[in-house]
Parts: structure tokens; C-alpha cells; sequence
């Protein structure tokens, strides 16, 4: 019998919601610690960036790693192996040293990905007939409690220590592996008697690369604006505080989309409408921070447009990874695939446009080049809707 007509669905998507939770918040509670690491350390910015680049790094290395570990041992037990590594990292960067820190966050990396690139398609295996509602609860999960953890590590730094704060935010990882440990009796390995499962590889099929275009697409042009948007605005003569909350606020906009996304996946004519969404969202709003002004009102409208136009992008290409896969080992492969590409893409994307700013002392060709990147990824978008699932055999 298949572990997906065995599993309690509830209780799984409950331990699911717990390890998405996990998949950005030990990333977004760095930001706003990163001034107290430099001074604790004497590090200088250029060091300290390296703790928001290592993860994005590590994604793309490990993805069709992951995807193999999985393979011979089982999603689940992948997942809360690797959870243990999450934690391990998590509290090696209590440490006050450079090591400890960097490594720590190495593990963290790891023990992310396999959330990333597993939970996916463990959705797809254990929820055929609510794929959405899955997906949903995933995405805003992770954005959510993401959003929660800049904002709560900026004010727990004000009251405790470094050390302590990191202490504090790493107990949810704790929290979720504790209860993942029961959907590990349900955890399929890749035995004999699912070896003949017969599925096409994404590698050598064209729809495999469209997704993966589209998540790196959508994967640089988020981390760029994570990156660097407060700088954009500050270059306009914003205040840094009210830029950072602008950043703040493009996170939260995305979060509807966790819901937006999915229903119209599932409608006549859906995907044209999001695509609508997206180009109005990334390919659009960005250019009203071409105009130099401090207007609050208009800069909140084409922050939250452009923050509910990264919601729409990420969270299609994760209904991509579903919605476009056949059965759940393609799903895990595609998901690998498209991220390892992707948060490449992620990570290279802020130090070079970092370098063009210095070079040319301006954000109009960055804000240009996002623009076009984000047409790119319409376009994308629109061959992958119009495209047939990826064939099993």
C-alpha cells in the first residue's frame, strides 16, 4: 500500500506547516542582527554579507544532491535528518566566533534545503486531491513566519544579546522536528518495489528547463529587491527607517498570493490571469522607484504591487513544480533542478548589482535589467502554462 493512503493528512500538513515556517526565517532573522554580529566580531560588511549568500550558495549546490538522498533513504526521513543539521548550524552561530558562525550557517543551509526541495513533492504524494490547499498553507508559512522573524529579531535585539536572541528564534526548528517525527513511519524508500515506478528525467525535457528559467528568474529578481531596495529608496532621499519598513511591507504583500495562486491554478483561463497579475506586479510597479520622490502613498502603492507581484511569482513556481510533474519523484527532481539553477541566480544577482551601482553610481540600470528579467520570466511563464505536463515515460 502507498504511504499516501496511510498517512493522517492532518496531522501532516500540521508537521508540514512547521518545517515550512523553517525554510526562511533562520535567513530573514539575519538582517536586522547583522550591525550587532560586525561590532561583536569586528567583521566588516563585506564578511557579514557572506551570512545572507551562504544558504543561497548552498541551495544551488545541494538541490539534485538532495534529490538523490531521498531517493535511497525516503523524503521523510531525509527531511528530519537534515532538520538535525538545521538545528546543529543554528546554535554553532550562538557562538561568538567567525568559524562557528559561518559554518553554522553552512549547516543551516542544508538543513533548509531539503524542506525546499522535498516538501514539494511530499505534498504531491500525500495530498493528490488537495495539492492546492497544500501549497498554500506551504508558501505561507514560510513567508509568514519569514515576515515575522525580521521584524521579532529586530526587537529582541533591542532587549537581549545577540546570543540569546539567536537562541530564542532556532527554537522553532526544535519545535517542527519534534513534530515531524511521526510521519517518519509512513517514510517510502526507493526499494525494490518502487524502483520500476517508470518517469521520464526532467533534465532532458524541455518543460524541466522553462521551470527552472522561471524559478531563477523569479529567485534573482526577489533577492535583489530583499537586497537592495532600501538603498534604492534612501538614494531618493527616503529616511532608512522608512525604508526598511517598506522592505518590510514588499514581504508581507506576497502572502495573499499563497492562497490567489493556487485557486486560480485550478480555473478555466487561471494562469492567464496570474500571468496578467505578475506583469502588472514585476514587470510594471518596479518602475515607479525610477522616480525620484518621497512620497509615502506612492511609494507604499508600487511597493505593495511589486510585493504581491513576488508573491505571485514565487508561488507559481511551485504550483509549476506540482502541477506540471506526473508523480512525486518527478516533482522532488524538477523542484531540485529548478532550484539549484535558481538560487544561483539568487545569490549572484545582489553582488552584481551591488557592483553596477559602484560603478555607475546610479539604480536606474539595475531597476532597468530587474524590469526586463521580470518580462523574461512572464514570458516563461506563459510557455510553461501552455505546456503539457512533463511526460512519465
Amino acid at each position: 500500500m502507498k504511504a499516501s493512503t496511510k498517512i493522517n493528512k492532518s496531522w501532516f500538513l500540521f508537521s508540514m506547516m512547521l518545517i515550512a515556517a523553517n525554510l526562511r526565517l533562520p535567513i530573514t532573522m539575519i538582517p536586522p542582527l547583522l550591525s550587532t554580529i560586525e561590532k561583536n566580531l569586528g567583521i566588516p560588511k563585506s564578511l557579514a554579507g557572506l551570512i545572507t549568500s551562504i544558504p543561497l550558495v548552498t541551495f544551488a549546490l545541494l538541490s539534485p544532491i538532495i534529490v538523490k538522498v531521498a531517493k535511497k533513504f525516503g523524503n521523510e526521513l531525509t527531511v528530519f535528518l537534515f532538520f538535525i543539521l538545521l538545528i546543529i548550524g543554528s546554535y554553532l552561530r550562538v557562538i561568538p566566533t567567525i568559524g562557528a558562525l559561518m559554518f553554522g550557517t553552512f549547516l543551516v543551509g542544508v538543513g533548509i534545503d531539503s524542506g525546499n526541495v522535498l516538501v514539494p513533492a511530499m505534498i504531491k504524494d500525500h495530498l493528490p486531491n488537495q495539492i492546492p490547499l497544500g501549497t498554500s498553507l506551504y508558501t505561507m508559512s514560510m513567508l509568514l513566519i519569514g515576515a515575522i522573524g525580521t521584524a521579532l529579531s529586530g526587537i529582541l535585539i533591542t532587549k537581549v544579546s545577540l546570543q540569546v536572541t539567536l537562541m530564542i528564534l532556532s527554537v522553532m526548528a526544535i519545535i517542527a522536528l519534534i513534530f515531524w517525527v511521526p510521519n517518519l513511519r509512513y517514510n517510502q524508500r526507493d526499494t525494490a518495489s518502487t524502483k520500476h515506478v517508470n518517469y521520464r528525467s526532467v533534465w532532458n525535457q524541455s518543460l524541466g528547463w522553462l521551470i527552472t528559467a522561471f524559478f531563477g528568474f523569479q529567485s534573482l529578481v526577489y533577492y535583489s529587491f530583499v537586497t537592495w531596495l532600501p538603498s534604492m529608496l534612501e538614494s531618493h532621499g527616503v529616511s532608512a527607517i522608512l525604508a526598511s519598513n517598506l522592505l518590510t511591507v514588499l514581504q508581507l504583500s506576497g502572502l495573499p498570493c499563497s492562497f490567489i495562486v493556487p485557486y486560480f491554478s485550478t480555473k478555466k483561463h487561471g494562469f492567464k490571469h496570474l500571468l496578467i497579475m505578475l506583469t502588472i506586479g514585476y514587470a510594471i510597479a518596479p518602475l515607479g522607484y525610477l522616480f525620484s520622490t518621497g512620497n509615502l502613498i506612492f511609494l507604499s502603492i508600487v511597493t505593495v504591487v511589486t510585493g504581491f507581484g513576488s508573491g505571485i511569482a514565487f508561488n507559481m513556481a511551485v504550483i509549476f513544480f506540482t502541477e506540471k510533474t506526473t508523480n512525486h519523484y518527478q516533482t522532488a527532481e524538477v523542484s531540485g533542478m529548478a532550484q539549484s539553477a535558481g538560487y544561483l541566480l539568487g545569490a549572484i544577482g545582489p553582488v552584481l548589482f551591488g557592483y553596477l551601482e559602484n560603478a555607475l553610481r546610479s539604480w536606474s540600470l539595475v531597476l532597468e535589467i530587474l524590469v526586463l528579467v521580470s518580462v523574461l520570466l512572464v514570458l516563461s511563464g506563459i510557455l510553461i502554462a501552455r505546456h503539457q505536463p512533463i511526460a512519465e515515460q
